[in-house]
C-alpha cells in the first residue's frame, strides 16, 4: 500500500508541475495577446493553444486534486452515519467513480486513437490534437489511480498509531 502511495504521489506532483507549466504559458499568452492586439494583429491560433493548453491544465490537475483531497464533497449526511456505514459508503464512492474514471481514460483514449488515424489537425495552426486527447485520457487514468488508492484505504483496516 505504501509504495503504490509513493507512486500516485510522484505522479500526480509530475502532472501538477506540469500542468503548472501549461498555466503559466496560458498566462503569458494571454497577457502578451492582450498587449500586441494594441498595437499590432493578435497572435494567431491563441484560442486553439488556450483550448489545448486548458485541456492539459484540467487533466492533469484532477489526479492531484483528489489524492489532496481537494475536490467539493457535500457529506452533511454521511457524517451523521455510524463509521462501518460511512466506510461502506466511501467503498461504494471510490470503486464507483474508478470505474468511471478507467472508462472515461479508455474511451477518451480511443476518440485519440480515431484522431490519429484520421490525421485530424486544427483548424488555425495545424496542430495534430490527438497527443493532447492522451494526455487528457491519461489524466483520467491518473484520477482513476487516486480513487483506487482512496479506496484500498477505506477497504483495508488501518493501523494504530502506537501498534506495531
Amino acid at each position: 500500500m505504501d509504495f503504490l502511495m509513493r507512486i500516485n504521489k510522484f505522479l500526480n506532483k509530475m502532472l501538477t508541475l506540469t500542468s503548472g507549466v501549461f498555466l503559466l504559458g496560458m498566462i503569458l499568452l494571454t497577457c502578451a495577446n492582450i498587449f500586441i492586439r494594441q498595437f499590432f494583429i493578435p497572435i494567431r491560433g491563441t484560442f486553439e493553444l488556450m483550448g489545448f493548453a486548458g485541456a492539459i491544465v484540467t487533466a492533469f490537475a484532477l489526479g492531484y486534486t483528489q489524492f489532496t483531497k481537494g475536490h467539493i464533497s457535500v457529506d452533511v449526511l454521511v457524517n451523521t452515519y455510524p463509521k462501518p456505514l460511512k466506510r461502506i459508503v466511501s467503498l461504494i464512492n471510490h470503486g464507483v467513480c474508478c470505474v468511471f474514471f478507467v472508462l472515461t481514460a479508455w474511451h477518451v483514449m480511443q476518440k485519440a486513437l480515431t484522431l490519429k488515424n484520421a490525421g485530424e489537425l486544427s483548424e488555425t495552426l495545424t496542430i495534430i490534437y490527438y497527443p493532447f486527447t492522451f494526455a487528457v485520457a491519461f489524466g483520467c487514468l491518473i484520477l482513476a489511480l487516486a480513487l483506487f488508492t482512496d479506496f484500498l484505504k477505506a477497504l483495508l483496516p488501518q493501523k494504530k498509531e502506537g501498534a506495531k
